[in-house]
């Protein structure tokens, strides 16, 4: 048996640990997941303990190691790859979290972002700055909201007490029994905080937002050994982290979206759309947010993101709202019942529009019902909706970037569909590959902690990993796909709120 790497994928709703060969063909061994409550504690509110999190991070390793039949001696480094935004704060001293952690989902800072948006030079210099928009979805007002809002949190965050990170850094705090205090680049970037330019935590954005210094971790790359086990229990001491990147990020590295151009998208509850635009952080003209992609021997190379509020959601609400399917699952069987959505257009946005439109008051629509539209329209039209969403996504890239994208590489629940696969090739005019393995996150972060730990030789070494099951290739007639987005557009126009918030 050759080396072996531990992936460990922080995810939102469980924590995936997957056993995986360190070079090519980098075969899975062994897999499992552990899932942990969403706790809400008003309306707009979401959290999550910490404490629950690392008792799922323990479960899913213990349970992937047994499933694999390996000791965790026989582990060789630790890739982590996480929800990115989600923000704890825990004591230095002890690494007890001061208070439950506010989830990426989370909107009890809305109002504070709302305060800080009117006034158009602080939305420029932030954006300049960040790549990002003044929104509750990232860590700042997060972290204030923590300082804030526990009694003492504040002073004692100011005399070095207290420490801030987002889901990567605790879990490399955990497993190194509270000897190292890190985040990669690429979580930095989700922050607020971080100068996007020159990867390192920015006063202006830390006095706008209220952050003390003292809270900040030392910001690493994405492929280096930043610490080793130690204390941990289920694991023994000196294994090395050596890989660490935010989830969306991991999976574009574990697509080998190497080159400038490449894309990919994520269908999950949401669908992230992410591009590598090489190493100049160029800004998004056309409603995107731009991001470090990864960091690799001092090398930052940078991405455009889109993100789509709701996609596998939209097939959830079939299921659990309208209860017109059993399962997941049973929705493809159910659209191929018809040949078409006869006119049939959802719009999803069930939980308003997010990039490139930045409409969070906008609200589902399904246009075209007749006396004749049954089901299975409204199945066909689902799947076919959130296509239309991730096409929006992908002709802003395609705008930004000066040119159409060339493919598309997939992963996610949703992209085991073949008719959703095939109508996103159809109606973004796009070639689609599906890969052999849809758990592109965990095995993005096995990648970089194989360069970081010096299993892998390089970027072609890691490319060789990824091997595609499936190529959808454009179909549609151009007349056909054009009275879709004209549909589309149409629906579109009418879920929009009148007031829009744009980035």
């Amino acid at each position: 048996m050759g080396k072996l790497v531990l992936a460990i994928d922080q995810g939102t709703t469980g924590s995936t640990a997957l056993v995986v060969e360190a070079g090519a063909p980098g075969r899975a061994l062994g897999r499992a997941n552990a899932e942990f409550r969403q706790h809400y504690p008003r309306p707009g509110w979401v959290s999550h303990d910490p404490t629950e999190i690392w008792a799922s991070v323990e479960t899913a390793v213990g349970a992937a190691l047994e499933d694999a039949g390996v000791a965790g001696a026989d582990i060789a480094a630790i890739g982590i790859t996480n929800q990115r935004e989600t923000t704890l704060v825990w004591e230095r001293a002890t690494g007890r979290p001061i208070d439950l952690a506010i989830v990426w989902q989370c909107r009890r800072t809305a109002e504070v972002c709302e305060a800080l948006k009117s006034d158009p030079a602080t939305v420029a210099m932030v954006r300049e700055k960040t790549g990002l928009v003044i929104d509750a979805y990232f860590s700042a007002t997060k972290i204030a909201w923590l300082l804030d809002h526990v009694p003492g949190a504040r002073d004692r965050a100011e005399r070095g007490e207290l420490a801030f990170g987002t889901v990567d850094s605790f879990l490399v705090n955990r497993l190194t029994g509270g000897g190292v205090h890190v985040t990669d680049v690429t979580n930095a970037s989700r922050t607020l905080l971080m100068n996007l330019r020159d990867a390192t935590w920015e006063p202006e954005l830390l006095a706008l937002f209220r952050v003390p210094e003292s809270v900040l971790p030392q910001i690493v790359g994405s492929a280096e050994i930043v610490g080793r086990t130690r204390g941990v229990g289920f694991l023994p001491d000196g294994i090395p982290i050596a890989g660490v990147a935010g989830d969306q990020q991991a999976a574009l590295f574990g697509h080998a979206c190497f080159a400038e151009g490449d894309a990919k998208c994520t269908y999950g509850t949401g669908a992230f759309a992410l591009m590598n635009i090489g190493e100049r952080p160029t800004l998004s003209r056309h409603g995107l947010v731009t991001t470090a992609a990864w960091r690799i021997r001092g090398k930052t190379t940078f991405a455009l993101e889109g993100s789509s509020f709701i996609a596998g959601a939209a097939v959830q609400w079939l299921r659990d709202g309208l209860g017109i399917i059993k399962t997941a699952k049973d929705v493809e069987s159910l659209a191929r019942q018809v040949a078409s959505s006869e006119g049939v257009t959802f719009v999803p946005a069930l939980a308003g529009l997010g990039a490139p439109h930045w409409d969070p008051d906008a609200r589902g629509v399904i246009t075209g019902l007749t006396r004749g539209t049954t089901a299975a329209h409204i199945a066909r039209a689902t799947l076919e909706g959130i296509a239309l969403l991730v096409r929006d996504l992908l002709d802003a890239m395609a705008k930004d970037a000066g040119r159409p994208l060339g493919r598309l590489r997939v992963d996610g629940g949703a992209a085991e569909s073949d008719l959703l696969m095939q109508f996103q090739a159809d109606v973004a005019a796009v070639v689609v590959e599906r890969p052999a393995d849809l758990e592109s996150t965990a095995r993005g972060a096995a990648m970089l902690a194989s360069l970081g730990a010096g299993l892998a030789e390089g970027l072609d070494d890691a490319a060789r990993r990824v091997r595609i099951e499936a190529r959808f290739e454009p179909q549609m007639a151009l007349s056909e796909r054009q009275a879709h987005i004209a549909r589309w557009s149409d629906a579109l126009s009418r879920a929009r709120s009148r007031t829009e918030a744009q980035p």
